[in-house]
């Protein structure tokens, strides 16, 4: 045994995805199951959407992974205090074996999504095995590992994506075959997806699975911030442990592919009158009278043939497109690939932030990152701020990337549907 970190020699192993003793609400005792679920805690759009979720249930998960008090320390504890209570209550109880869980996302537009949900072993960089794609924040990374502490849980799964054959293979399997069992939940969010989920015990499929994933490789779709939390927990624990293994969702693309959506950015205290007038001569900017649906058709339209941005806050929206060459130059690394280069984030983030608006994006009190189109241009508009909207990366593009080893910017992508927070936990007791 290593007490002393994670020194040993290291053998190529590839994905270990470990069954686990889920912790769930017992439906007796919530007012539904679509009441106590929640989005991910980074696309909960504060205080808005926390203060609706906790209205919906005095049990809603988000009391968990976004507790409200004064200071860090005592949010931390609250929540602790609330597992370990709920826990004691019944109102969380752990299913009496270790599993796999098979979980299903439907919407009524024909979205279909099927994966495992286990706990994966952590896994260093060097072993190019579970691959990032964006850059993550240092702050949001400690407050994820102080809440992970003081619960001693993984209370979210965060998503991950592999290409698995495209005829078959034994995990998918395994994933159609118990979609076609009745289910261990069955429940239907506000948002008007559908979820089902099953238990896989039999150990015969769980060594099909084992067998099929150990020799894949993963990309993080979603989560970037909790695996980076994920590795510095386990770095600071004893191996073997409970904290050598984190909670994730694994999703086959080549049977399921992602939706891959953009997300935004508010930036406070800059007006939109400013952030336009700072633009003269070096992009073009156009104002479009229209309504949002109108306007992003726009965006869309400018972004198939260069880097494109829409500005809102004022009232109207504001297309900028059309960057000056030399300006480019000057402002974006010349040492990474040209898909980096010519990303939209990368241009925002190298080029406006940093050289024109002059503009910390590491700072939240200047930057705000929001999935939701409306939400992001309701926000400025009533703050006074300036809201950028993004058209999407491809997944392709995403992909390709990290298997360079070449990270995006930070919160360059927004892939989904995300599994819903609430409908399986993990504590490192069980």
């Amino acid at each position: 045994m290593n007490t002393a970190g994670h020194s040993e020699a290291k053998a190529p192993r590839g994905l270990e995805l470990t069954p686990f003793r889920g912790l769930r609400y017992d439906p007796d005792r919530v007012g539904s199951l679509a009441a106590v679920t929640s989005p991910p805690y980074d696309v909960v759009v504060r205080p808005d959407g926390l203060h609706h979720l906790q209205s919906a249930d005095p049990h809603n998960i988000v009391r968990l992974i976004l507790p409200e008090a004064d200071t860090p320390g005592a949010r931390n504890a609250q929540a602790a205090d609330t597992l370990r209570r709920w826990r004691s209550e019944g109102i969380l109880a752990a299913d009496p074996e270790p599993g796999l869980y098979v979980y299903e996302q439907r919407d009524g537009d024909g979205m279909l999504q099927r994966g495992i949900i286990g706990t994966l072993r952590v896994t260093d960089p060097d072993e190019r095995l579970v691959l990032p794609h964006e850059d993550v924040m240092p702050h949001i990374v400690a407050d994820r590992a102080d809440l992970m502490r003081a619960t001693s849980a993984n209370l979210e799964p965060l998503l991950l994506t592999y290409r698995g054959d495209a005829s078959a293979s034994a995990t998918a399997d395994v994933v159609e075959r118990t979609a076609g069992q009745p289910p261990l939940l069955a429940t239907t969010t506000e948002d008007g997806f559908h979820h089902r989920l099953w238990s896989v015990t039999d150990p015969a499929d769980l060594a099909a699975i084992r067998e099929d994933l150990a020799g894949r490789q993963a990309l993080i779709a979603d989560g970037h911030h909790r695996w980076a939390t994920y590795r510095r927990l386990r770095a600071e624990h004893p191996s073997p442990g409970p904290w050598d293994h984190g909670l994730v969702l694994l999703v086959d693309t080549a049977r399921y592919p992602l939706r891959v959506r953009a997300i935004h950015r508010l930036l406070h205290g800059l007006p939109v009158a400013d952030a336009v007038a700072a633009l003269h001569g070096l992009f073009r900017v156009r104002r479009l009278n229209a309504p949002l649906a109108a306007a992003m058709d726009a965006l869309a339209e400018a972004a198939s043939s260069g880097n494109a941005f829409l500005l809102a806050g004022d009232g109207s929206f504001h297309l900028v497109d059309h960057p000056d060459a030399d300006l480019l130059a000057r402002t974006v690394p010349a040492d990474r690939p040209p898909a980096w280069r010519t990303l939209d984030a990368t241009v925002l983030h190298r080029t406006l932030l940093d050289h024109v608006w002059r503009v910390p994006e590491d700072s939240p009190a200047h930057v705000a990152y929001i999935h939701d189109t409306a939400a992001t241009v309701e926000k400025a508009e009533r703050d006074g701020g300036t809201a950028v909207l993004m058209h999407p990366v491809h997944e392709d593009v995403v992909r390709d990337l990290a298997r360079q080893g070449v990270t995006l910017p930070r919160k360059s992508t927004s892939f989904g549907p995300k599994p819903a927070s609430g409908l399986v936990l993990r504590a490192l007791d069980l």
